[in-house]
């Protein structure tokens, strides 16, 4: 075992207790309260380390902190690292049971005997990719928060052997935890001014050793419906259904750009959520697309679906509004080709083999490029992220605290 090793597994199991989850829709500046929970423990932690400049910005539940840097007149590019402190809404996150399985030997993995929660190598081939290392796994009746607490551990961990080890040479490191990035908060308050960095890097994602400096282009169509309720008896050339009328919408989206029909490079509409009744609908539609073409594309055909429906049943019934957008981080990313030279780089340099990938998501990375802090991202290195079948090799957090060390040495080497 290296020496990252337990204090990478024992933090990600530490974390992994708090309940973090966030919730879309709620229109809070943060979505749940739950969340200043992880952020505490983490601004007393970096302060118990020894990082400089730690706040817990109490408004928006962000933590900073900073590596001020130890080379000759305080030298070197600020970069900055941000990792999310929430885990998604889409499988429980409460009650979290982590364990650790020691040197996998291969074979199916019992999470959950009185249930009968089996993890299947059939089910998850992945899995044969760690056969010898060891897996911090749930009890099979939750999420594991891995997505994103893997990041955050590796993040703390690389920074305390920084401040343990002033012969490391770096830079100045800029460090953030964020709020709410599983339901589009997008890192929209972190202060960019207070973080003070040049450039950054998210790191966030599935399987060791890939980086992406390419995401989606995303929005979200958020379509209201009205209808007209009459009882059904005498409802000739009177009723309007709202949500059959959800259905319809729906029905004209090409079913092969759909999520489930799609890989790569290929974009999709992924109408995930319809709620209503007669009288009154909703659909909410996320629009994702690599090429920005086909990304104007894919939103001018949902408005043209929605004039049709009007004209159909009459102007006003359907309406619909664009939200929490951005674009790819690659339009930002390209002004600074050095940001993603360096990473591939630090992750050679670390016995690890790149692996660029066109991320099909997206990171507060994408966000934060839009805004004028072009931010890369790196894997965390979790594995079935928002699933009760979420599982992190220890060995993969253990050799991203080293690819993050290596990468400050980077920018203080140049």
């Amino acid at each position: 075992m290296g020496e990252f090793h337990d204090k990478v597994r024992d933090r990600l199991i530490r974390y992994a207790r708090i309940d973090t989850q966030s919730l879309p829709n709620t229109g809070k500046v943060v979505s749940t309260e739950k969340q200043y929970d992880l952020a505490r423990v983490l601004r007393d932690e970096l302060l118990e380390i020894g990082v400089s400049d730690v706040w817990l910005d109490e408004a928006h539940c962000v933590v900073y902190g900073t590596l001020p840097s130890n080379l000759p007149e305080g030298k070197g590019r600020s970069v900055g690292y941000v990792a999310h402190m929430d885990t998604a809404p889409d499988a429980s996150g409460t009650e979290v049971k982590p364990w650790v399985l020691e040197n996998y030997d291969g074979g199916d993995i019992v999470l959950n005997k009185e249930q009968n929660i089996v993890m299947r190598t059939a089910d998850y081939p992945n899995l044969m990719n760690y056969v010898g290392q060891d897996l911090v796994l749930t009890d099979g009746t939750t999420l594991l928060g891995g997505d994103d607490k893997a990041a955050v551990a590796a993040l703390v961990t690389a920074a305390e052997y920084a401040v343990q080890h002033p012969e490391f040479k770096h830079g100045p490191v800029q460090i953030a935890f964020t709020p709410d990035e599983e339901v589009a908060g997008l890192a929209k308050d972190l202060d960019l001014e207070r973080f003070g960095a040049e450039t950054a890097y998210t790191i966030d994602g599935d399987y060791l050793g890939v980086y992406s400096y390419e995401t989606f282009n995303a929005t979200e169509a958020q379509l209201t419906i009205r209808g007209l309720a009459v009882h059904p008896g005498t409802a000739k050339g009177i009723l309007i259904n709202a949500a059959e009328i959800a259905c319809e919408f729906v029905g004209m989206l090409p079913k092969m750009d759909r999520p489930e029909y799609t890989e790569g490079r290929e974009g999709y509409y992924f109408p995930h959520t319809i709620q209503g009744g007669v009288e009154h609908a909703m659909v909410h539609c996320l629009i994702r697309d690599f090429d920005d073409v086909n990304f104007r594309m894919r939103r001018n055909y949902i408005e043209r679906c929605v004039e049709a429906l009007n004209k159909k049943y009459g102007e006003g019934t359907v309406s619909v509004i664009f939200t929490n957008g951005y674009l790819s981080m690659k339009h930002e990313v390209d002004k600074v080709p050095h940001t993603v030279e360096y990473l591939k780089r630090a992750i050679q340099d670390c016995g690890v083999e790149p692996r660029v990938s066109a991320f099909r998501g997206g990171t507060d990375g994408s966000a934060l490029s839009q805004r004028g802090l072009p931010t890369p991202n790196l894997s965390a290195g979790y594995e079935n992220a928002h699933g009760r079948f979420e599982y992190v090799p220890v060995q993969a957090m253990e050799k991203n605290v080293e690819i993050l060390l290596r990468l400050w040495e980077i920018y203080g080497e140049e």
